[in-house]
């Protein structure tokens, strides 16, 4: 793959990295990387010399969310465009157990990660923001940095998360809501408090690559069988709750609270909201 593509994918002794490639941007999501996230993810599924994939990020963080182009986009009429798959994507979302079910670009780019057949590794520094975040989210082991940044952001633009962020397998119930809520962040060391990532490590990168290149050197079989049990046995994010997060992002973007949410944080204001109905959480 070029240099100068937005994903770009290598693969040396049995380990694949997928390395997001804007690092002017910081790594945030826009089309290209959706794109090159699915089809990087369409094609190491289906090689069976992959033993292990490290996801990672080229420059000062590994992904820092939506770019602020997205969130100009929800300001003016956009809507849902940045969400919605197209016809490029569909051979490569089909490999996501939960294709049919109109799920958006973030979401498929996040979960099909949940479904590689070898372990996959999230190297975490900088910033881990918004789909940044639930890209990890989506790996089977997070190694951080010590002063990474993770956050479910989303609120800060009057979104709730739409590709996992919500669940609360990793980190309980109360401490999903806290976060979601608030859209603080927090340090890879308390992320690791948390229960958000796995360890720790100066370099991320190299140690998820040390660890991928010990994985390697296993029965590639028996990894894989390590990988489909743990995951029977691991509390799934259901294909309910990905709809139910589609759902609830497609009500949000362009209403007038969420536009006035892009707005105050654009301009470095308290934002004004107009009343809502409101309606039942559910249990």
């Amino acid at each position: 793959m070029t240099t100068d593509a937005a994903v770009r994918v290598t693969c040396v002794d049995g380990v694949a990295e997928v390395l997001l490639n804007r690092p002017g941007k910081r790594n945030a999501v826009n089309d290209e990387i959706y794109a090159g996230l699915l089809h990087a993810a369409a094609r190491l599924r289906t090689d069976d010399t992959v033993r292990a994939i490290v996801l990672a990020g080229e420059g000062a963080a590994v992904c820092a969310g939506a770019g602020t182009s997205t969130f100009d986009l929800m300001r003016s009429d956009g809507r849902d465009a940045q969400w919605r798959p197209t016809d490029a994507d569909e051979t490569a979302a089909a490999i996501v157990d939960v294709d049919g079910l109109h799920l958006g670009r973030g979401q498929r780019a996040a979960v099909v990660w949940r479904t590689m057949p070898v372990p996959v590794i999230a190297a975490v520094h900088g910033a881990a923001v918004g789909l940044g975040l639930q890209l990890a989210l989506g790996a089977d082991i997070r190694i951080a940095a010590p002063d990474a940044t993770l956050g479910a952001f989303e609120i800060r633009w009057g979104l709730a998360p739409d590709s996992g962020g919500t669940q609360p397998q990793l980190v309980g119930a109360d401490r999903a809501m806290e976060l979601c809520v608030t859209g603080r962040s927090v340090t890879g060391v308390q992320a690791l408090e948390y229960g958000l990532v796995t360890s720790l490590a100066e370099d991320p990168r190299r140690a998820a690559h040390e660890l991928a290149e010990s994985i390697a050197q296993r029965n590639p079989e028996a990894v894989r069988s390590v990988v489909r049990l743990i995951r029977m046995g691991t509390p799934r994010l259901s294909q309910d709750a990905l709809v139910a997060e589609r759902t609830e992002m497609l009500a949000n973007i362009g209403s007038p609270n969420q536009r006035a949410a892009v707005a105050a944080a654009r301009e470095g204001r308290k934002p004004a909201f107009a009343d809502t109905t409101p309606r039942a959480a559910t249990s």
